[in-house]
């Protein structure tokens, strides 16, 4: 066990995010800056601040969660019968990459489809804003499982150190698709990976764009699991939620979603009500009108 630690202890101070932190805060400072001299309204000083004090609750709050991911992917990786069939070579890298990627697909659609993970991803939806800011303005309490969806890639033989570079690849790819400034790219690039035009409707309120492409790398997932929509010039984004906050407090944005979940499930007296609240997708009401995304959506159909 002391070698698990000792080891996880290492692979945390390498994570890649780190070091692109730089990177991130320069690309934010041109992109105000090309914004204020178009004259764009793409950022709000009181918003970014908010991002700003998510991302560092979201520094604060992973540490615990990624310490005890990290642990158990080294105790699954220990346990696997493929430890040894799995190299560090090309081809094994490339399996690694799709299936990182699917395995993002997958936790990252949980979280818009199941209410008590919403919760914790809610942040970084929350603001009416996109920009490069938005980008840092991650899910705080979607940390606390978010290691768990990655553990069976070590159950099949993929060594810690593997799949946390493939999840630091991943987010670092994800940080320039938060930006208006990139309206679209070649049809083929388009086609097959994840781009600012199809996670501008990923972050969208339109009813038409709602719970759509939550690819991380490559939008053939989407494609595939029928949960694609292409950005419609007829219908422009609408960022922030169907029922936007009302405050830009760090911890309200953060956390306000289990302070509403908690009043909804006192309101009923059915465990089985209550049971319902966590596990279906948010919108969904005991006692009032459905408004999950899906039912919007098909209301919305002629």
């Amino acid at each position: 066990m002391d070698s698990v630690l000792t080891s996880t202890l290492t692979l945390m101070q390498e994570d890649w995010v780190i070091f692109a932190l730089p990177v991130f805060f320069l690309a934010i400072f041109i992109e105000w800056r090309v914004a204020s001299l178009k004259a764009q309204a793409l950022y709000d000083k009181h918003d970014f601040l908010a991002s700003m004090g998510v991302m560092l609750l979201t520094v604060i709050v992973d540490v615990a969660p990624k310490i005890s991911g990290i642990m158990l992917m080294f105790v699954c990786w220990q346990a696997s019968p493929l430890r040894d069939v799995v190299q560090h070579t090309p081809l094994w890298w490339l399996i690694l990459f799709l299936l990182d990627d699917l395995t993002y697909y997958g936790f990252h659609r949980a979280n818009h489809e199941i209410r008590v993970l919403w919760a914790g991803h809610v942040s970084h939806h929350n603001s009416e804003f996109y920009n490069y800011g938005t980008a840092l303005r991650q899910g705080v309490g979607e940390r606390v499982v978010k290691y768990l969806f990655w553990c069976p890639l070590a159950l099949l033989g993929f060594d810690p150190v593997m799949i946390i570079t493939m999840m630091s690849i991943s987010l670092i790819y994800q940080f320039w698709l938060h930006t208006e400034t990139i309206r679209t790219l070649p049809e083929w690039f388009e086609w097959l990976f994840n781009t600012p035009s199809h996670h501008r409707v990923h972050h969208a309120s339109n009813i038409r764009y709602l719970d759509r492409n939550h690819a991380g790398v490559l939008i053939i997932w989407d494609r595939l699991f029928g949960t694609f929509s292409a950005e419609i010039e007829a219908e422009p984004v609408r960022y922030g939620l169907t029922r936007n906050i009302k405050t830009r407090h760090p911890l309200t944005v953060a956390f306000g979603e289990y302070v509403d979940i908690w009043r909804d499930l006192r309101r009923t007296h059915s465990w089985w009500d209550g049971l319902r609240y966590l596990a279906l997708a948010p919108g969904w009401e005991h006692d009032g009108e459905d408004k999950r995304s899906n039912t919007l959506r098909r209301n919305l159909s002629p």
